[in-house]
């Protein structure tokens, strides 16, 4: 612009009455005129990654889903914590739910054109992406060079899974015992080992909540022990309310009804609790400590195999939502019973587990990986 031109407007700009601050307006000017550069300047735009979906799709089925890929079953199952033929079910069984209206979750899980109008990543991608980060516990982002998948696209896929999971299977592998598994629990530990009327034993895994919110703790973190948590549990809710189901047995000559749980000493004086001696003064007592505390250890074992399965549940837990940390404990808790009843480890074969252990033994590792 002309100087000249540029005086003019000034002088224009500032005809105002003598009793107008001059200095005042000057500034005004000044800012007006910064205005208008920073709008003429060119906007900053978020930079894109062109990721090759493509490429990705082709490299996972080569390595784990075509008729000859590169790895074998048992890296697989050691991958995915799974067979291959447990997960396809879960991918197909996603693919085929259809529902009118479909959830938000499983449309994200489609393979659908994206709002660039590109088609999404298939749903084995997405479904890996889920199982990877329940598997190892790593961060959204650490599949992406090999999955070609962004950290908030990963991020959805965990997610979306996980309620995929809780949508599919929860009435199956997460549902209230009936009266004939509450019998086939009390025969089990009956005859094989002599208590009659135990339903199993109680305890609590305690996942820590990294960079949870403070106005929480004591509700959902921190304080929360095992006391804290049977009193926020549904599981007696049913007893409280007179409507669980009524199994007889008999202990020492007295007839009872309703089962009981294995405890240790944190747990209150409750009837449907039975736990161990703090001091054996005989040898009966001393016997029904030491079996008391060694049938106890199978909860903990229990805990430690749903750990040893999905690594995210081993380290803290990110700062999700309460309702996204609840959602991967279900889903690990019910990908974990299908894992056992697809290398048919079945609750009707207790009997023959217990009276036979090298039942599991009589084939090679490779051999349970090929089911």
């Amino acid at each position: 612009m002309d100087p000249n031109q540029i005086d003019d407007e000034r002088n224009n700009f500032f005809e105002v009455d003598d009793e107008t601050d001059v200095w005042f307006m000057m500034k005004a000017y000044e800012y007006n005129q910064r205005l208008e550069e920073e709008q003429n300047q060119p906007r900053l735009i978020r930079n894109p990654i062109h990721r090759d979906r493509e490429d990705g799709e082709r490299r996972l089925m080569a390595d784990y889903f075509d008729d000859y890929c590169k790895y074998p079953l048992y890296y697989f199952r050691r991958r995915y914590r799974m067979s291959r033929k447990l997960f396809l079910n879960i991918v197909e069984g996603i693919k085929s739910y259809v529902v009118d209206p479909l959830s938000k979750h499983f449309k994200f899980l489609t393979h659908r054109p994206d709002t660039t109008g590109q088609m999404s990543m298939i749903v084995i991608m997405k479904c890996t992406s889920a199982i990877r980060q329940l598997a190892y516990g790593n961060t959204p982002h650490a599949f992406d060079e090999y999955l070609q998948m962004g950290e908030h696209t990963a991020r959805n896929c965990l997610d979306n899974f996980n309620k995929c999971i809780f949508d599919l299977y929860m009435s199956k592998y997460l549902r209230k015992l009936t009266l004939a598994d509450v019998e086939k629990m009390h025969d089990a530990h009956e005859n094989i080992l002599g208590f009659p009327g135990m339903l199993g034993s109680i305890g609590c895994m305690h996942w820590e909540w990294k960079n949870y919110a403070k106005s929480w703790e004591g509700q959902y973190a921190c304080a929360n022990n095992d006391i804290n948590v049977l009193d926020n549990s549904p599981l007696f809710d049913d007893l409280l309310d007179d409507i669980a189901h009524v199994a007889l047995f008999v202990v020492n000559d007295a007839g009872f009804e309703k089962g009981y749980y294995f405890a240790d000493g944190i747990y209150p004086q409750w009837e449907t609790f039975v736990k161990s001696f703090s001091v054996a003064n005989d040898e009966k007592h001393s016997f029904f400590k030491r079996q008391q505390e060694s049938l106890r250890k199978d909860v903990e074992r229990a805990f430690g195999v749903l750990q040893g399965h999905w690594g995210i549940i081993q380290q803290p837990a990110r700062q999700y939502h309460v309702n996204k940390i609840r959602r991967i404990m279900y889903s690990s808790i019910i990908m974990h019973n299908m894992i056992l009843e697809d290398q048919k480890i079945v609750f009707s074969d207790w009997n023959e587990m217990y009276a036979n252990p090298i039942r599991n033994m009589q084939c090679t590792w490779i051999e349970r990986c090929d089911v």
